[in-house]
């Protein structure tokens, strides 16, 4: 990346992980919640779009390493491989847990995403962090899932732990391993765009398989065929989600997968704030509060919370 100081660096990716992925949630909404021809046919294809996606994240990152004449790399294509199946793997558990649990409880779940990267980064990567960081993303953890947290009906029982949530939990474990794997790469000096390209295709690999099982694919290529208007809403799906890899792999290479957790996971925290700002939507007390704990986190961590090098 250019030489900008490493504040500079981190807004400049934040802002450009805000910015396309803002807009990528907009096509995928109207992709998902839209209808389609006179009959008004839904599109649920969700592991056909995300093929789709990776095609594109694929060749755009190698689009990227043509032009700009990288040299080979010359990390192990396993530890490639296993971070583009934990990835994937992620992705669809989190996607399935919305068959037995609601948004909200997904989005409170997916808030805790630092805390398994951290740690299997320390357990298995080697990773050291100071206390000032632990405390800083346990504070950023709480102050998420404060925000985001809707409270349940009077009539509602307490806690439960049921299969929507094990997948949850597996989603976490995998995104942690999936920190381990980018960490092990970030060790080979692999760069930004190799390990968004290698990932990628290795996705790509187990989502083919998964298309061919279920069947899905020859549906979703039935529906793109009946119904040809949504084929250049999925490229600008897809141009959208390379676009926002190619920051979040950027920050992943100067700053490791902990700092991209941290970005990713405070995106929809901002992103309701803004409404806030910019259109008048109210918070309650607890939302505020958890509002003021995300931000004397972020604050604490950029104040004194450098990493400790891997050991």
């Amino acid at each position: 990346m250019i030489n900008l100081s490493y504040n500079v660096k981190l807004a400049l990716c934040f802002i450009g992980i805000f910015g396309c992925y803002f807009y990528y949630g907009i096509v995928q909404e109207k992709i998902t919640r839209g209808t389609y021809g006179e009959s008004k046919e839904r599109y649920y294809y969700t592991m056909f779009l995300v093929f789709c996606q990776c095609i594109i994240n694929a060749l755009f990152a190698k689009g990227i390493l043509l032009l700009t004449g990288a040299p080979s790399d010359k990390t192990p294509r396993k530890i490639v491989f296993i971070c583009g199946v934990t990835y994937v793997g992620a992705m669809l558990a989190s996607n399935a847990s919305l068959k037995w649990v609601n948004y909200p409880t997904q989005v409170l779940g997916k808030s805790c995403k630092p805390i398994p990267v951290m740690l299997l980064g320390v357990f298995l990567a080697g990773k050291r962090y100071n206390l000032v960081k632990y405390i800083s993303v346990v504070l950023i953890t709480i102050g998420i899932a404060l925000f985001m947290f809707k409270d349940g009906k009077s009539g509602d029982s307490g806690f439960s732990f049921g299969f929507g949530e094990l997948l949850l939990l597996a989603s976490l474990t995998l995104d942690g391993l999936t920190g381990v794997s980018q960490e092990k790469m970030r060790s080979y000096g692999t760069r930004a765009h190799f390990m968004m390209m290698g990932m990628n295709v290795s996705a790509l690999i187990v989502m083919a398989i998964g298309l061919v099982v279920t069947g899905e694919l020859w549906l979703a290529l039935d529906f793109c065929y009946r119904h040809p208007a949504i084929v250049p809403e999925i490229i600008t799906f897809g141009v959208a989600s390379a676009m926002g890899q190619n920051f979040i792999f950027i920050t992943v290479s100067e700053f490791g997968p902990l700092m991209c957790s941290i970005m990713t996971t405070t995106r929809k925290f901002f992103t309701i704030l803004g409404s806030v700002v910019f259109f008048g939507n109210t918070l309650i007390i607890r939302q505020w509060l958890g509002t003021a704990i995300v931000f004397a986190g972020l604050i604490l961590d950029n104040t004194f919370g450098k990493t400790i090098k891997t050991v």
